[in-house]
Order: structure tokens, then C-alpha cells, then sequence
């Protein structure tokens, strides 16, 4: 099986350890005064989501997982899982809300997504970087408010983000998923 050395680590990186596949979330590579240096690293668990602190030594192997990513559509939530299916072959698979996390708050029915595969069994959910959403409710703009400010408004996913003041109900803009901000309206 091909492997990872220490040099190679870094953030965003999917690994293994036992048979476990990571996602490398921080990443630090420190160079003592004395002695070897070594890399210190947050992983976060592709299967259940755990968070696993690891340091790294010269000559440390990781092994590079067995993934296979796979487009799906995103159909609905049926209570207890969420459902996905192959475009290709129209085979129909659910995921809790663990193997999902975060992402289902960006995700609306009919949306395209990557369902990431260990071993032939799926394990979560990859969706854009950025999706276009729009404002169900926010509230009403008043005359001084401040150039700059922020107020909350829920997205037709049922997420909630900060958005500039000038921003209505029913306007669409685009969302960054990873950190969950508001970037621009759409035009």
C-alpha cells in the first residue's frame, strides 16, 4: 500500500491510520531548538467525525486511503437519513446526519454533490466551496443603519449567515460553505 512520509503532510490532506480514514483540518510543522523536527496535526475522522490530535516524526508513514468520490444528487431528508442518488446507475443511498455534518446546511433538494466512498461503502458528503442561496427571512432595513454592519438572515436551506445590511428577503447570494460567510449578492 503507498504511504505518506512527513514532508508530504498537509492541511486538507486525507490520510489512514488503522484502517481509519482523516482529513487533515490543521497542520504545524515545528523545528525545535534541539532535537528533530516534527509536524503536529488535527485530523478529523472521515467515518464519524471525531477529531484526533497527532504528532508526526521523521520517518512517520501514513498510508494514502483507499477513496473513491462519486457525483450524486442530493434528493431529500427523510426524517432520519438523507437520501442521494447515482445519476448514472439510479441507485438510491442514505447517510445520517453524522456521515453528512455541517454540509446539509448548504444543501437543497436537487442539489449535486460528491459522495465520498471507503471501501465501496459511503462515508460523507463533499458539496461546493460556494452555493448560491436565497434570503427566506431577514430583518427590515432601517433608515441609520451603519455602512459596514451586519444583521442575520436564514437562507432557504434553513442555514444562517451575517449579511450586509442593504440585503432583502428573496435576494440570492453566494455562501462560502467551509467558513460559513456570506461573500457577495447575486446578480
Amino acid at each position: 500500500m503507498a504511504t505518506y512520509s512527513m514532508s508530504d503532510l498537509k492541511k486538507g490532506l486525507r490520510i489512514e491510520l488503522d484502517g481509519v480514514p482523516f482529513r487533515i483540518s490543521e497542520y504545524q510543522h515545528v523545528k525545535p531548538g534541539k532535537g528533530a523536527a516534527f509536524v503536529r496535526t488535527k485530523m478529523k475522522s472521515l467515518l464519524d467525525g471525531r477529531v484526533l490530535d497527532k504528532t508526526f516524526h521523521k520517518g512517520d508513514k501514513a498510508d494514502i486511503p483507499q477513496l473513491e468520490q462519486r457525483t450524486m444528487q442530493y434528493l431529500y431528508d427523510d426524517g432520519e437519513m438523507m437520501q442521494f442518488m447515482d445519476n448514472e446507475t439510479y441507485d438510491q443511498i442514505g447517510l445520517t446526519y453524522d456521515q453528512v455534518g455541517d454540509q446539509k446546511q448548504y444543501m437543497k433538494d436537487g442539489s449535486m454533490v460528491e459522495v465520498l466512498f471507503h471501501n465501496d461503502k459511503p462515508i460523507t458528503v463533499e458539496i461546493a466551496p460556494v452555493v448560491e442561496l436565497e434570503i427566506v427571512e431577514t430583518p427590515p432595513n432601517f433608515k441609520g443603519d451603519s455602512q459596514g454592519g451586519k444583521k442575520p438572515a436564514t437562507l432557504e436551506t434553513g442555514a444562517v449567515v451575517q449579511i450586509p445590511f442593504h440585503l432583502l428577503e428573496g435576494d440570492k447570494i453566494k455562501v462560502d460553505t467551509v467558513e460559513g460567510k456570506y461573500l457577495e449578492k447575486v446578480k
